[in-house]
């Protein structure tokens, strides 16, 4: 039967791996920010089918917010989150505190570089800075073999993708399918915040996603399917970041649709903001 392990400091996760590593064993890694719901498990059950062993993280990481209300009311549930996580069957639970990450003292910060300047780094100064801190500290503590990550924040897996590649991190990461409700919502933390007429105004954003896909044509250009996307949700109540169809490497707006496009979408509804992507490959 399983035993959940809970990991608190990042010297605490550095042994508790090299254990595993010198049995030969691999670990996966899950990082999360904690408020667990269904999409987290489907990252979870991920990592269980990759690895011997599954690791979740959870830290509500006040480098990457850039706005302090948004920090002071994410969601915190670590008692709910680690029951869910020993019901899942998860080996080991790494929630430090902020005093653990950043120490008195701490400077240090990573510059992710051009993949984290556009779209959600434009909105969110200093984001990606400290998801790429944070995340880099996260896996040099717990040495994962593997490392899940959701792809409805589609500009952080790539940023994250990115700096393991260029710092040459010994750690493969992967990407999972974007989960979503009954309604077509994507899981989110943020949902929670949702009062009942925003709720359903948001679902909008895949409305509008769909419709985009059964306009992605050879004929359409990413212009018009910007314009549409953007009509769409404006109409419903939602007021837009952006919405834009970029090249899902660069992260750089396309002017025609491949088998390599992406569809971003951030947008807000009743003082929530939400975030949605999807592949936009051009169809005859």
């Amino acid at each position: 039967m399983n035993s959940l392990l809970r990991l608190s400091t990042p010297s605490d996760a550095h042994r508790w791996s090299d254990e595993r590593r010198r049995d030969g064993q691999s670990i996966g890694l899950v990082p999360t920010m904690g408020a667990l719901h269904r999409g987290h498990a489907t990252l979870i059950e991920r990592s269980q089918a990759l690895c011997d062993h599954t690791v979740v993280s959870i830290f509500v990481n006040p480098t990457q917010f850039n706005r302090s209300d948004d920090f002071d009311l994410y969601p915190r549930t670590l008692d709910v989150d680690i029951a869910l996580c020993d019901s899942l069957g998860v080996n080991a639970v790494y929630a430090p505190t902020v005093d653990a990450m950043y120490p008195e003292g701490f400077e240090t910060s990573i510059d992710p570089g051009s993949l984290a300047h556009r779209w959600e780094g434009e909105h969110r100064p200093g984001h990606f800075a400290g998801v790429a801190t944070v995340v880099t500290k996260l896996l040099t503590a717990v040495q994962p073999h593997i490392a899940v990550f959701g792809e409805k924040d589609f500009q952080q897996l790539a940023v994250i993708q990115h700096v393991v590649r260029d710092l040459g991190l010994p750690v493969t990461v992967v990407g999972e399918p974007t989960v979503r409700e009954d309604d077509g919502l994507a899981m989110s933390s943020r949902n929670i915040h949702l009062a009942s007429d925003a709720r359903a105004q948001a679902t909008s954003i895949k409305q509008a996603i769909d419709r985009a896909l059964d306009r992605s044509t050879s004929t359409d250009s990413p212009s018009d399917i910007v314009e549409q996307v953007t009509n769409d949700i404006q109409r419903s109540g939602g007021t837009v970041d952006y919405v834009a169809v970029v090249d899902r490497l660069t992260l750089e707006p396309v002017t025609d649709l491949n088998s390599d496009t992406r569809l971003l979408v951030a947008a807000w509804f009743g003082g929530v903001r939400l975030i949605d992507n999807v592949a936009l490959a051009a169809t005859e």
